[in-house]
């Protein structure tokens, strides 16, 4: 049995008899998803982080960001936590272009702001699926699964031992 040789050009004609089709932005456009929307033109996302977990609704406007019927800025006093909020809008590009209505409970304010910055993120993907990308690489649409560890029997905490005493 003698073998064929086959050359670069068999073989592309091989891929597009199978019916493979060349990575183009034309293509990549078809194959979004439609955007989620509810009749009100909103878009929801639950986030998550530690114990806390937000509902998040996203919809075009001015920038509003409402947690718990209160402003953004009343209920997260600390700049480093308004400031993780935001990161989705600036990585996106859509800075005060999205107003954001959210209710979150369970944790501390900490874990509240993680949950919310991880629902705005989910919610902007399915109002434009064209940001997934870019918030999948900056690591926002990935729960942070850290929760606190819990208390061992015969131990003072999840780790610590009672003190030692010698005599």
């Amino acid at each position: 049995m003698a073998e064929e040789t086959q050359t670069l050009t068999d073989l592309a004609d091989l891929g597009e008899a199978a019916g493979a089709t060349a990575a183009t932005p034309e293509a990549a456009a078809a194959e979004m998803p439609e955007p989620k929307r509810d009749a009100l033109g909103r878009s929801y996302a639950t986030g998550k982080r530690k114990d806390a977990v937000a509902r998040v609704w996203v919809k075009p406007g001015n920038g509003k960001i409402t947690v718990n019927g209160r402003e953004l800025e009343r209920y997260f006093a600390r700049a480093v936590l308004r400031m993780l909020i935001n990161q989705p809008f600036e990585a996106a590009d859509r800075k005060d272009q999205f107003d954001v209505f959210c209710t979150v409970a369970g944790g501390g304010l900490s874990g509240q702001a993680g949950a919310v910055r991880h629902g705005i993120s989910k919610a902007l993907t399915l109002y434009e699926p064209a940001l997934r990308p870019v918030l999948k690489h900056g690591g926002f649409l990935v729960r942070d699964s850290r929760v606190v560890e819990r208390k061992k029997y015969g131990k003072r905490k999840a780790r610590r031992s009672f003190q030692f005493s010698k005599r």
